[in-house]
């Protein structure tokens, strides 16, 4: 599998550190300034990316569901098209934010929700396009995101292996560089629903794709674990704070948890190594301590052939032949006298 350039310098595939996508959404409460901090929050959590979402309400939702009434604790309006016109940025202040990221060194994108959107994000010049679970059935808007041959990434929620296949194989013929996630559409979504070994599925169903997770769970614990699976890429929201009106805020990451996830990530990367077995560095200072070493349990003269009941492992100083080397010394002959207790060194043995 390839590696996968998903932002200038930033790549994603085996060897790469995942990337980590800090999803705003629309927990800004339709605030830049809001929008702004919790862009430069991320930042300095150490998120790879800061993701909007970016809707045009007219071509997402029919006039009904615009006008449809949303009494809620968390509605900004009375119907729910002026709740959600509410939360949604304009094309300058967009260009704001994504200024504000350029000043962080930090990457902005956006959920394309539907065809304008999609368009609207290829003129930002945005560098990876992500279509939400929501729209992982939504074919026409997937090839338009596709045609723009920026890489994809696609949340699987609410979607069967059947309906992801048919997906791929349309984004394969496309020749997209694409990344799967695994997602559960419930906020928050219970553990036992989230279903990490989707993703070593996707990786042997999806040899072309990158896998990762796009977690909705509380806390960080589910997100890390993914990241142990070897999820390429990993998406969570972010707030200021749980207790804000909207229906996200409960399931994101406050300040404090991102940055304990980040670290906690990276730690585990580093944990997962390399698969060569070899003792370590930090392992020889145990090994001088408490390290065993081949010792005579009686006094033997030159040229004595070695038998099993002449030696045994002891933690000994000086330091000699190791333990697991006990079996290869029986018949050997020794070339000096070794004194009872004795550690018996390489030098001490005719080979």
């Amino acid at each position: 599998m390839e590696p996968l350039e998903l932002c200038p310098g930033r790549w994603v595939g085996a060897g790469f550190p995942c990337f980590i996508i800090a999803e705003i959404g629309q927990n800004h409460q339709g605030d830049i300034e809001i929008a702004k901090k919790l862009i430069t929050k991320a930042k300095e959590c150490g998120a790879d990316c800061v993701k909007l979402q970016k809707s045009s309400l007219k071509t997402k939702f029919n006039k009904a569901a615009l006008a449809r009434p949303y009494v809620s604790p968390h509605s900004w309006g009375p119907t729910y098209g002026a709740h959600k016109q509410h939360l949604e940025f304009n094309e300058e202040q967009f260009r704001a934010l994504q200024k504000h990221a350029e000043s962080l060194d930090i990457p902005l994108t956006a959920s394309a929700m539907d065809m304008e959107s999609v368009s609207f994000l290829e003129r930002m010049r945005v560098p990876f396009i992500k279509i939400g679970s929501g729209d992982a059935d939504n074919l026409p808007l997937i090839r338009k995101a596709a045609a723009t041959r920026k890489p994809l990434i696609l949340s699987t929620g609410m979607q069967d292996l059947a309906w992801v296949s048919k997906v791929y194989r349309e984004l394969e013929a496309m020749d997209t560089s694409l990344v799967l996630l695994q997602c559960t559409s419930s906020y928050p979504t219970p553990p036992d629903e989230a279903h990490l070994r989707v993703m070593d599925i996707y990786r042997t169903t999806f040899p072309r794709a990158h896998v990762g997770y796009s977690g909705h769970e509380r806390d960080i614990f589910i997100t890390v674990a993914a990241v142990a699976r070897s999820a390429r890429v990993v998406e969570r929201h972010v707030t200021l704070n749980h207790s804000w009106k909207g229906s996200d805020h409960a399931c994101s990451l406050e300040p404090h948890q991102l940055r304990q996830m980040v670290r906690a990530i990276r730690c585990v990367e580093a944990a997962l190594g390399s698969p060569l077995k070899a003792r370590q560095p930090s392992e020889e200072e145990c090994y001088r301590k408490l390290g065993k070493t081949v010792v005579a349990t009686r006094k033997m003269p030159v040229g004595h052939i070695i038998q099993k009941q002449d030696i045994m492992a002891k933690v000994a100083e000086p330091k000699g032949i190791r333990a697991f080397r006990l079996e290869e010394l029986e018949g050997k002959v020794l070339k000096v006298e070794v004194l009872e207790d004795a550690s018996i060194r390489e030098d001490d043995v005719d080979w």
